[in-house]
Order: C-alpha cells, then sequence, then structure tokens
C-alpha cells in the first residue's frame, strides 16, 4: 500500500495530458477498464501480464474491434483495480497503468518505475494523432525496413507508407516495410494498430515526445514490456502470431536472377551448379516466365510457351532434383495482359468511385490491381495459384506488394487505397497462407515477398530488404534493417546477396557479401542480369571460394533449423541484437548474434585486414569459429581480417551441430552428425539443442512428427561431463546416430563412455568421440582434463 500511495502522488505532481479533457466516471468488468470523459471513452484491457492495450473512442464515433495485426487477446492475466479519490491504477504483476482523474493523465510503469505517459492522448487537427511524453536518455527502434547509419531511430519522423526505394545504400528513411511499432532502450514497445498509412515522429522536434500521426482508423495501442529484446519480441508475437517453419530446403541455397528468359536457361543453369558440384535446392523465376518483354506482359500469370513450350516437364525434371521451381508473380493486371478482360468482367479488380476498374500507369504499363480483400478477388487469386502448385511449383514469390504504385483513388471493399495500402501485402500473404491450409494442408508454404504489416510472419512471410544497391553501401546497411526487422516479428528479413541494382562488379564485395549470408535466414543470390548472381557463373577463383561458402551453409543446417523451430516456438528471432550485458540501449549495426550461441562481425568495407571486434560482457569467453584462438568476455579487440571469412566467434560452452556437406537438403540426414563442443573453464554448466523432423510436414511439431535432442555439460573438478538425452515425438520414427563429439580448447587425458573407457583422437586443441547413440540410449561422456 505504501509503494501504491507513492506512485499515486508521484503522479498526481506531474502535468495533465490535455488540458481539453476531463475525467467523468469509469466502469469494471470482466478484467476491462472503460473510461468515460468529456470528449470520449477510453477502453483498457490486459493482453497479458506483460501487455495492455488501450483504445480512445472519440464522441460520436463507434468502437472498431478489428485488428489486421492482433490475433491472441485471451492470455491469462491477473488484474487489480484501485480507485482512489484522485486516481486510478490498474496493475499486473509487472504492468500497472496510473489514470490521474484531476488532470486526467494515463501513465505507464513496468515494476514501479516510470516507462512512457499519454501527453496529449488522442487529438484531432489536420491529422489525427496520439502523443506520448517520453524520457531524455532512452534510445528508439522500430518503424519497419529502415536503412540508417546507426540502429537508434529517434529524431526522426518516418513515414508509414510502405514504398521501394531502389538502389539504396546506408540511408533509406522510407521502404517496402513499414510496421507502426517502437521499441525503447527502457524495455518496452508500443504497437499503434491500426493499418491507414501516416507518421510514426521518434522525437523529430527534440521535445522528448512521441507521435503517432494517421489519416483515419483505430485508435488503440499495445504497450508491451519485457526484461530483454528477446523477451519482447516473444511477447509481441505471441500477440501477432509466430512465424510457421519453413520447408527446410528454404535453408538451402538458391539459385536466382533478374532473370531466366528460356526453358533451355533454367536447365543450363542448374547444369551448371551440378558441374561444380555447388549445393542448390531452388530456382527462382523473374518475370520472363509470363512475357518475352519486362513491359506489357505483367498479369499474363501463365507461361509464355514460346520461350518455356513445357513447363510442366522442366519442373517435374528439376523436382526429380529434388530443385524447387520458385515463380514471380505481382497483383497488377495490366490492360495489355491476357487476363485483363477476365478481371475486370469478373469484378475483382480495385475500382474508382463509380464502380468501374482503377487504372493507372506505371513502369510495366498501363494497370489495375487485383483487390485482395474482395472475397472473389482472393478466389480468382488463389485459384492462380493452385493451378500452379499442382503443376510442381515448389514456392511462390510475391513482388511490388507495397503496392508499388497504388493512387489514393482507388477503392478496395476493405477500404479506400490510403487506408489499406500498408496491409495489401499482408493480405495477399494471408490469401496464399489460407488456400494452402485448405488445398495443400500437408505441405509448407514458401511465401516470398517484400512488403507487409505488422503480423505478416504469421503466414509464414518471408521478406527481403528490396532492391538494394550492388556496393558497399548496400551491404554496409542490411544487419541495422535484417536485426530491426526480426525484433518486430519478421525473424526471416534477408537480402538479395551481392546486392541487386546496378552493373557494379566486385568480386571481393560479392564474396564478403555471401560470407554474411552464411549466417543471415535465406541464403539467396540475386541481381539484375548484367553482372551474374550466382554462384556457378563466377569465374574460376571466385566460385571455388563462394563455393566454400555455400557448403559452410549445409554444414550449418543443424544449427539453422533448429534456430528455425525455435523462432517458431518462442518468436526468438534468428538475426538478434548485438548490445553489452547491462547497457542494452546501445545496439550495434555493424556486428550481430547468429541464434544464441554465435557472434557474427560481417566485412563491409573494401580491402579490410583488421577490424575491431566487441566482445560482450558474458560469463564465459568467445572462440574464433575457424581457428578456435580464444577471446576473453568484455573486451574489445582488434582482428586479423583474411580474405576467405569474416570473423565469427563461438560462445564458450556452446554445443554447434553440423553435417558434412550435402548436394542438397534432400539429402539431408542425422543417422550421421557431428557435435561441437567448446570448451571453456568459465562455463560450468551448459545446454543445447537439436530439433529434427522431416523437414516438409506442416505443423509437424505439434502433430507429434519430430525429435528434439538434448545436450547438457557439467564442469566439475577438471572433470566435463555430457550428457545426451531425446524427446521423441509419438508420430516420429527415430533412428540411431552416429555422433562425432568434436571437443574444443581441451586436451583430454582420459574419455568414458556410458562408464567405460573409450579412444579418441586428438589434433591441434581438438578432440574427437566417437558415439554410437542407440535410440532410447543417454549418452554420458565423462572427459578428464
Amino acid at each position: 500500500m505504501k509503494k501504491i500511495l507513492c506512485l499515486l502522488l508521484i503522479t498526481s505532481l506531474s502535468f495533465a495530458q490535455n488540458a481539453n479533457r476531463s475525467y467523468l466516471s469509469h466502469t469494471w468488468k470482466k478484467n476491462n477498464l472503460e473510461i468515460k470523459t468529456n470528449d470520449g471513452s477510453y477502453q483498457i484491457k490486459y493482453l497479458s501480464d506483460k501487455i495492455v492495450e488501450t483504445s480512445f473512442i472519440p464522441n460520436g464515433e463507434t468502437f472498431n474491434p478489428i485488428s489486421e495485426a492482433i490475433i491472441n487477446t485471451n492470455q491469462k492475466s491477473k488484474v487489480k483495480l484501485t480507485d482512489g479519490v484522485n486516481a486510478l491504477m490498474l496493475y499486473s504483476k509487472d504492468l500497472t497503468i496510473l489514470i490521474d482523474k484531476a488532470p486526467f493523465k494515463i501513465s505507464y510503469l513496468k515494476n514501479g518505475g516510470f516507462i512512457l505517459s499519454e501527453k496529449n492522448g488522442y487529438v484531432k487537427k489536420e491529422a489525427e494523432t496520439l502523443e506520448f511524453n517520453i524520457t531524455p536518455e532512452e534510445k528508439l527502434y522500430g518503424g519497419g525496413a529502415r536503412a540508417f547509419e546507426t540502429m537508434n531511430r529517434r529524431g526522426n519522423r518516418l513515414q508509414l507508407y510502405n514504398r521501394a526505394s531502389y538502389g539504396y545504400e546506408t540511408h533509406a528513411d522510407l521502404m517496402n516495410f513499414c510496421i507502426p511499432m517502437v521499441l525503447s532502450s527502457k524495455m518496452y514497445a508500443v504497437h499503434f494498430d491500426n493499418a491507414a498509412i501516416g507518421y510514426l515522429d521518434l522525437d523529430s522536434k527534440k521535445d522528448n515526445t512521441l507521435v503517432y500521426e494517421t489519416i483515419s482508423g483505430r485508435k488503440t495501442y499495445q504497450v508491451i514490456i519485457g526484461d530483454t529484446w528477446d523477451e519482447i519480441t516473444s511477447n509481441y508475437t505471441s500477440l501477432t502470431g509466430k512465424q510457421p517453419l519453413p520447408p527446410r530446403w528454404a535453408f538451402g541455397n538458391f539459385s536466382s536472377r533478374f532473370g531466366y528468359h528460356t526453358q533451355e536457361e533454367v536447365e543450363r543453369t542448374i547444369q551448371k551448379f551440378e558441374e561444380s558440384k555447388i549445393p542448390v535446392d531452388a530456382i527462382i523465376l523473374d518475370l520472363y516466365w509470363f512475357g518475352k518483354d519486362i513491359k506489357g506482359t505483367m498479369g499474363n500469370l501463365d507461361w509464355d510457351k514460346d520461350n518455356f513450350p513445357n513447363p510442366e516437364k522442366m519442373i517435374a525434371d528439376l523436382n526429380k532434383k529434388n530443385i524447387k521451381t520458385i515463380l514471380i508473380t505481382e497483383p497488377f493486371i495490366l490492360t495489355t495482359s491476357s487476363k485483363w478482360k477476365e478481371t475486370a468482367a469478373n469484378k475483382i479488380l480495385a475500382t474508382n468511385a463509380d464502380g468501374t476498374p482503377a487504372t493507372w500507369d506505371f513502369y510495366f504499363g498501363n494497370t489495375g490491381i487485383v483487390d485482395v480483400f474482395n472475397p472473389q478477388g482472393k478466389e480468382w487469386f488463389w485459384n492462380v495459384y493452385k493451378r500452379l502448385i499442382n503443376q510442381g511449383v515448389g514456392g511462390l514469390w510475391g513482388d511490388l506488394g507495397e503496392p508499388e504504385v497504388f493512387p489514393s483513388s482507388a477503392i478496395t471493399a476493405g477500404g479506400k487505397a490510403d487506408e489499406i495500402h500498408n496491409v495489401y501485402g499482408h493480405n495477399w500473404a494471408k490469401l496464399i497462407a489460407e488456400g494452402y491450409q485448405k488445398d495443400f494442408p500437408y505441405q509448407r508454404p514458401f511465401i516470398l515477398m517484400r512488403a507487409g504489416y505488422s503480423g505478416s510472419q504469421r503466414f509464414g512471410m518471408i521478406p527481403w530488404s528490396g532492391d538494394v544497391s550492388r556496393s558497399w553501401g548496400g551491404l554496409q546497411s542490411q544487419v541495422g534493417i535484417a536485426v530491426q526487422m526480426g525484433m518486430q516479428g519478421m525473424a526471416y528479413m534477408h537480402s538479395d546477396l551481392g546486392g541487386f541494382a546496378g552493373d557494379y562488379f566486385d568480386n571481393e564485395l560479392y564474396l564478403r557479401w555471401l560470407q554474411y549470408g552464411v549466417f543471415t535466414p535465406i541464403f539467396r543470390p540475386h541481381a539484375q542480369e548484367q553482372v551474374a548472381s550466382e554462384v556457378a557463373y563466377k569465374d574460376i577463383v571466385t566460385k571455388e571460394k563462394a563455393k566454400k561458402q555455400v557448403e559452410l551453409r549445409y554444414q550449418m543446417l543443424p544449427y539453422n533449423y533448429t534456430l528455425a523451430f525455435e523462432n517458431n516456438q518462442k518468436g526468438a528471432p534468428l538475426m538478434r541484437p548485438f548490445y553489452i550485458e547491462g547497457n542494452s540501449s546501445d545496439l550495434k549495426s555493424d556486428q550481430y548474434y547468429w541464434g544464441p550461441d554465435l557472434l557474427i562481425k560481417p566485412i563491409t568495407k573494401a580491402n579490410t585486414t583488421e577490424t575491431e571486434v566487441q566482445f560482450p560482457n558474458t560469463v564465459f569467453n568467445w572462440f574464433d569459429f575457424y581457428s578456435d584462438k580464444e577471446y576473453a568476455n568484455n573486451t574489445t579487440r582488434k582482428i586479423a581480417v583474411t580474405e576467405d571469412h569474416i570473423p565469427v566467434f563461438v560462445a564458450g560452452g556452446s554445443f554447434i551441430p553440423r553435417i558434412k556437406t550435402i548436394t542438397n537438403t534432400s539429402d539431408y540426414s542425422l543417422d550421421n552428425f557431428d557435435l561441437h563442443y567448446y570448451f571453456d573453464e568459465k562455463a560450468t554448466t551448459s545446454t543445447g539443442n537439436l530439433y529434427n523432423d522431416d523437414g516438409v510436414t506442416s505443423n509437424a511439431f505439434e502433430k507429434g512428427n519430430y525429435e528434439l535432442l538434448k545436450f547438457s555439460s557439467n564442469l566439475s573438478n577438471n572433470v566435463l561431463k555430457i550428457n545426451c538425452t531425446a524427446e521423441i515425438g509419438k508420430n516420429f520414427n527415430s533412428k540411431g546416430k552416429n555422433v562425432i563429439l568434436i571437443l574444443h580448447n581441451i586436451n583430454p587425458k582420459k574419455v568414458l563412455l556410458n562408464g567405460k573407457e573409450t579412444s579418441f583422437t586428438t589434433n591441434t586443441n581438438q578432440a574427437e568421440i566417437s558415439i554410437s547413440w542407440e535410440k532410447g540410449t543417454k549418452p554420458e561422456i565423462k572427459i578428464e582434463y
């Protein structure tokens, strides 16, 4: 009670949020608080112990309960209301809301400490705004995909209008994928739950004010708290949906360019990979599959039989090699395309005010656009995809879904263009995901798109960072984009490896981008065709160097696929922000974590021979992934850089599962695998996981079609003990395994396997132990050193 009185005193001394707004009354029913004011009403409800949703409904308006972002509002929370003379206090275990009655003000507190408050709250002038007080010291992140020189986006007024930024390098304050969300270094986030276009002002006037501006729609926001960045992301994705586990082949190498003109060119390209023995899992066909020319053919959405005379056979032949075919599609139907009359007659296009199809000119021609909010439009579009999937197509690429050009005058079944602009790609991905669930329920979709909205991850969307410049500047911006999108739920944000826009030829840049790409969610070289993007088409020297990166990508499949599983279950990003322990506010854009165990420092400048690496203030040390050299925690070191790889470091005590190089993921198996353990005397205990399923079945874990291998270490009195256990799903046919345990940074004197002394080999500060892991057993390895 003393704490409550103190908080009430503090808030009563603060400024009012809006001098023209006054408290009238409140009601409390079923954990929902409604507050009547002179100019409207507030609805406040806890969605969990760490998430609260606040809505303001102005007088004369009715509450719109429909959210494009939120799907889970039934999480358990214990909430209490205290009604004082001067204030109300609504609180869960961790998150408190204080409402001063006079002068009126709403404040949010985390564990008793102030995080933010409404300043003017809702105000309608030229635009509709929600204003908040923030503290001077906090740093702000979020707003979707943006390219900035630093991770901190405070001081910027960010437009919320999905729009491509062609050929960007280190700066692009507006890009393809806007998310109306702000994350604070004080370990909270605010998500503005409204799809209409607008702005997110992150204290651009330097008066400690956060402002959300919009043209119309819901005045609803969620405040989300957590103790770590990963927890905030997990809480946010518990609200907006977790990413389905992609098919395992999605973690392999892609052959892609703009674009393959003929069936013969597709077949010849795959032959080049085969001749060079370069692993490959998929080939992506850009817009030439439906037309000979870039302009005038968009919207055909069917094979150009002159250049692709037998697509079914081409796809079938590729499938026999376990190589997936992925096709580009766009939502634009040109008036010159073969589908124009059909789509116009069936009224599945966005319209003008008089109901006629809305048309406009853009780069590719005069066009209309499929209304994905119209049930007939959704059905028509899905039938296009259904036909292609039945032909054997393994993945779908949705391009230009911002939409790239979408006049404000256009009208859809979901609203006017500006009201639904930012959720067009979101709903496009949704119709594909729902189509798969209905017609191909056992198949995991692959949906490559560059534009979406809050929560698009739940549809399985795989976003990329747009038409980045093929330059060092283009590479330099990629870590910041991918890491921040991962913090906002979109864990598969990645880039066109090597860069897309322009004909800049630089093999060093290409290799550095691929070396970075090994430790990113999707490994997909792609570019304009003036300079080949595919590894198989590089000169002999460059090809051999690039091939090693592709091989490493496949060797890391067990680790990477386990990261994907953790993202699916917990929302944890694959690429995670780097910060020094105890100073989580200072996020770096030049290094990051790949999962919990690897620290990555990309090389983003030409002719680099040395770079500076910060090692975090962890309880364990760090080890060079390639040489095993040890680096102390909480230090900054100059690291020599070689041309064959970027600096990568492993946390002490980590288990890193790997396999030998395979032709493609169809050969993936854990019958034989290597388990690398990085010994560190500071890491007295540690754990690791390895997830496995068939790689294709949707919801395999929930269906019991999986195995989860678990590893633990315990270090005491010069004895390292490693235990292996397995959790087997009820529908998974688990087999025995041959495991090579590779111990780094330790010289064993004696090794016991299940209590019996066993042989081992040593080689330059490493030791290898062969383990026959029979089904149903729990191997225990004791290493005396």
